[in-house]
């Protein structure tokens, strides 16, 4: 707002200006978090100079793509059309009706970076519309044919199959990095779904190994094998690489290398609650407690930084910077600052671990270090012949002086926004590892945002339900917006209603999900083309811009892709309500990206999982706690142990056992069963359509999962 630039909001009063002035659009899409964005911001839109060019030619508009996601994708699909890449900043300008013509990322305020200068743009750009008009408006419309034909995929073409899981595990095996690990190369992404993916299977493999093994049988396959290399790999080296911060945890957004060690410096709160997600499904697959003890940290970040602890909530990001001039300064260290903090021997241990040296791997100032591991302890031990306790002991101390010291940094800026569906799959998350690790604080906190997002961003009484996409903005002072709930805002608290009602068997939290899911395929499904769209249309038909283009999300980019997170939720409630429908419509959803998915590779790993959880028997592990309530933790633990997507882990109390207390499914089979009415602590396990005989030791409740594991 401080700008010269007379910025615009998204809405019909901008729209209207440029067509009464038959000005075209600028319009800067950008990111709280975006390094770039700021960059460009304080050169050119910081600048009086090109402000004046701006508001003489030009009617600007500012959208923030993490508020607008719809408006963000159709135009990255444009700019991308244009030039060839997208990103933020998006720099797009558009035709007085908002169709795009031209467009970029970032420009320089001087020619350079391979780039014209932003002034230079600016009036070439507004030349060409005032005397190339007719070129501009035909080049407008192949743009907007190319949005169109950008994830609108228009109707079933082809069979649901577990080949499209094949072809995914193989897609992510080639790209594979096996001397740093990860995917591809740099810039390196983490890839959440497509791990969850890899280490799904490989738990499957294990399982299927331990009912099959035998003395003459060996009782793990070579691609088990190369299975466990790429997850562990993976993990290991991205929380050991400066993409994860050492000192306060949590991940990085992504690195800058294909080691791992330079990140670009933004923390997303949805990064880090997939990436829990795969820290804890590590864990249970492979027995790494060293997966454990990151996902505990996760969560110490997060609930430090990205949470508002006393009313629920998850906040969006933290920034990389706090200037122009910074990059990462605050996460990063001289060898200097780091002596100050420390004693003599703490500084020599801390500069052998984390490789702080006189001069580090920042370009803006070589004297900054990004701490990674460079060495463990035992290494360190054995060179300076001390013993290994003594080193952790060091370490340790000096992690708590160094994190201290930082926190007296100026820290980079907590976008406080809490957005609904970054907020479930954060609620998600700490549910998941709540169950595994025995998090009863994550557990609670995580309930609460839940609670706080049904009581406030949903509104169940008004027509079909309504969900809205931002629940709180950062700016306690900001003008009040009520954007409208996106595909996956449902689909993602959706689902964090089941998994709420599979932590706590209320039966509440499964109304909501099954409310959400019944609204969500009102507002968005496709009844002719099959799957979901993205966005409702508008119900006056006057959607701005492209808004009318209709597009159907497959691709995780990077939080997982709304379609196949839609056919999760409404396979998971399918298998609680018996209803045929909400199976029907997943299997349409699936079918509509069936023929294509195979070609996004590991960009189609949550469309690969839905695929699982539609081709597989669900497993429902049901708890019935009486009196021995020792008996129902260890039946509890063993049911959680083994990780596998299609598995279900309900906890009853006797009082919970009533029909009225319990979903459809489930009303029909747990009130009739003895050990109700005897009172003894047992767990039935429900596999297709077909319940096992309740069972009462943690023994033989373990042969059942690995018995109908195999089958699978």
């Amino acid at each position: 707002m401080h700008q010269p630039v007379q910025w615009h909001q998204w809405g019909e009063e901008a729209f209207a200006e440029a067509r009464g002035e038959n000005k075209p659009i600028l319009l800067d899409i950008g990111a709280v978090w975006c390094h770039w964005c700021h960059v460009m911001d304080r050169e050119s839109y910081d600048d009086p100079a090109i402000a004046a060019i701006v508001n003489e030619h030009f009617v600007a508009v500012k959208v923030d793509r993490d508020e607008r996601p719809d408006i963000d994708s159709r135009y990255q699909a444009a700019v991308q059309a244009v030039s060839g890449q997208g990103g933020w900043p998006l720099t797009a300008f558009l035709t007085p009706d908002g169709k795009p013509f031209y467009g970029g990322t970032y420009f320089p305020p001087d020619d350079g970076y391979g780039r014209p200068s932003f002034r230079r743009v600016l009036l070439s750009i507004a030349n060409a519309y005032k005397e190339k008009h007719g070129d501009v408006v035909e080049q407008a419309a192949m743009v907007e044919s190319a949005i169109s034909q950008s994830e609108s995929f228009a109707g079933r073409d082809g069979r649901i199959s577990s080949a499209v899981i094949t072809a995914i595990q193989e897609s992510a095996l080639k790209m594979f990095d096996p001397q740093h690990g990860g995917f591809g190369q740099a810039p390196k992404f983490p890839h959440p779904s497509a791990l969850d993916l890899l280490i799904e299977r490989y738990a499957r493999t294990q399982e299927a190994a331990e009912e099959l093994r035998s003395p003459r049988q060996p009782a793990v396959s070579t691609d088990s094998n190369r299975l466990r290399n790429v997850i562990v790999t993976t993990l290991e080296h991205m929380a050991r690489g400066g993409v994860y911060d050492q000192l306060a945890g949590g991940f990085h957004r992504y690195s800058v290398d294909e080691r791992w060690v330079v990140p670009h410096f933004e923390k997303m709160c949805y990064d880090n609650s997939e990436l829990l997600k795969n820290y804890v499904h590590g864990y249970q697959a492979t027995g790494e407690q060293f997966f454990a003890d990151v996902a505990r940290d996760i969560i110490r970040w997060m609930d430090e930084w990205l949470s508002n602890q006393e009313r629920g909530g998850f906040y969006a990001s933290q920034d990389a910077d706090i200037s122009m001039e910074d990059d990462g300064d605050y996460f990063t260290w001289t060898l200097e600052e780091a002596k100050a903090a420390l004693t003599e021997e703490e500084a020599t241990v801390a500069a052998l671990h984390y490789d702080i040296n006189e001069v580090g791997e920042m370009h803006h100032n070589p004297a900054k270090n990004v701490l990674y591991v460079r060495a463990p302890a035992d290494e360190i031990a054995r060179r300076m012949n001390l013993a290994p306790e003594k080193i952790q002991q060091l370490l340790n101390s000096a992690k708590r002086k160094m994190y201290a010291a930082r926190l007296k940094r100026q820290a980079p800026y907590v976008d406080k926004t809490v957005y609904v569906a970054w907020n479930s799959l954060c609620v998600s998350a700490y549910l998941e590892a709540a169950k595994v690790l025995n998090l009863p604080q994550a557990r609670r906190f995580a309930l609460r945002s839940l609670d706080r997002v049904l009581s406030t961003a949903y509104r169940a009484r008004e027509a079909s339900g309504t969900l809205l996409h931002v629940l709180a903005y950062s700016d306690p002072d900001a003008e009040h917006r009520e954007v409208p709930g996106m595909l996956e805002d449902y689909a993602f608290t959706a689902l964090a209603c089941l998994d709420a009602y599979e932590t706590t068997s209320d039966v509440s939290y499964f109304r909501f999900a099954q409310s959400i899911v019944d609204a969500m395929v009102s507002r968005f499904f496709d009844a002719t083309g099959g799957g979901f769209f993205d966005t409702e249309p508008d119900p006056k038909g006057k959607n701005l811009g492209v808004l009318a283009t209709r597009r159907k999300p497959l691709q995780d980019s990077p939080t997982p892709a709304g379609n196949p997170m839609a056919a999760i939720a409404l396979l998971r409630l399918h298998h609680l309500t018996g209803q045929a429908d909400y199976r029907a419509k997943a299997e349409q959803t699936l079918e509509t990206f069936a023929g294509v998915a195979e070609q996004f590779g590991i960009f189609a790993a949550t469309y690969g999982i839905a695929t699982l959880h539609f081709l597989e028997s669900p497993i429902q592990v049901v708890i019935l706690e009486a009196d021995d309530e020792s008996t129902a933790d260890q039946l509890y633990a063993t049911a959680l142990a083994p990780f596998a997507f299609s598995k279900a882990v309900i906890r009853l109390k006797q009082n919970q056992a009533a029909a009225e207390n319990l979903p459809p499914a489930l009303a029909q089979t747990i009130p009739q069963l003895p050990a109700v009415r005897e009172a003894r602590s047992c767990a039935v396990l429900c596999s297709g359509s077909a319940c096992q005989p309740p069972v009462f030791s943690a023994d033989e409740l373990r042969k059942q999962l690995r018995a109908v594991s195999s089958e699978q």
